[in-house]
C-alpha cells in the first residue's frame, strides 16, 4: 500500500529518480531535468533532496529549506521535489530505489545523474545492485565526457550501452543498461554558489 503523502502514479509511468543535495538548486539542475525529461522520454522526474551526502565530509542546509528552495526554482509541472529519502527512512541509493520499486511495482523508475557521478559510481554503496536494478541515465556535464566514458562502471557495463539516438527506449530496457547523453550543459554548480554566498557572508 502506498504511504500517505509520496507521489501518486499510474502503471506504466516512465519516472526519472534525480537524487543530490541540491544545496542550493540551481539552474543547472533545472536545465538537466528538463533534458532528461525530453531526451529519456520521460513522464515525471522526482528530485530526491537528501537528508546528507556519505560522500560528502560537510554537512548541507536542513532539508526543508533546501525543499522549499527547490521548490521556487523548479517550476515544471511534470517534476516532483521531493524528501523521500526522508520519508522512506534510506539513506544508500540502493535502499531508496529497492524502497520505491516495493511501494511502485509498476512504474517504470530511471536513476538519473551527471557523468561526474558515473567516474565515482563504483565507490557507491552496492551500486551493482543499483545498476541491476534499474537502467541509468547519464547527463553529460562540462569536463566529465571523457572520464565517464572511460570510467570503471562504463568499462565493466560497455555492453549494456544504449546508444544514445535510442535513448528514449531507456525506461523500457531491462538492466542493467545505461545511456549517456551529450547535452549543452550548464557550468553553474551547488559548490560554486556556496563558495560565493560564503563570501558575501565573511564580507557582512
Amino acid at each position: 500500500m502506498r504511504r500517505a503523502g509520496l507521489p501518486l502514479t499510474v502503471p506504466g509511468l516512465r519516472v526519472g529518480l534525480l537524487g543530490g543535495s541540491f544545496d542550493p538548486a540551481h539552474a543547472g539542475h533545472v536545465h538537466i531535468t528538463e533534458e532528461a525529461l525530453r531526451r529519456f522520454g520521460l513522464d515525471r522526474v522526482w528530485w530526491l533532496v537528501s537528508p546528507g551526502n556519505p560522500l560528502k565530509a560537510q554537512g548541507p542546509e536542513p532539508l526543508k529549506k533546501r525543499i522549499v528552495s527547490s521548490r521556487l526554482i523548479m517550476q515544471n509541472p511534470a517534476v516532483q521535489i521531493t524528501g523521500l529519502e526522508s520519508d522512506l527512512g534510506t539513506r544508500m541509493t540502493a535502499d531508496t530505489i529497492a524502497a520505491l520499486q516495493h511501494l511502485y511495482p509498476r512504474v517504470r523508475f530511471v536513476w538519473l545523474m551527471g557523468a561526474d557521478n558515473l567516474v565515482q559510481f563504483d565507490r557507491w554503496d552496492r551500486w551493482q545492485d543499483i545498476a541491476a536494478g534499474v537502467p541509468l541515465g547519464i547527463l553529460a556535464r562540462p569536463g566529465w565526457r571523457m572520464p565517464a566514458r572511460f570510467s570503471r562502471t562504463a568499462r565493466l557495463l560497455w555492453r549494456n550501452r544504449i546508444d544514445q539516438a535510442d535513448a528514449r527506449t531507456l525506461a523500457d530496457q531491462a538492466p542493467p543498461a545505461w545511456c549517456m547523453i551529450n547535452v549543452p550543459m550548464s557550468k553553474q554548480s551547488s559548490t560554486a554558489i556556496r563558495a560565493l554566498r560564503n563570501m558575501s557572508a565573511k564580507k557582512d
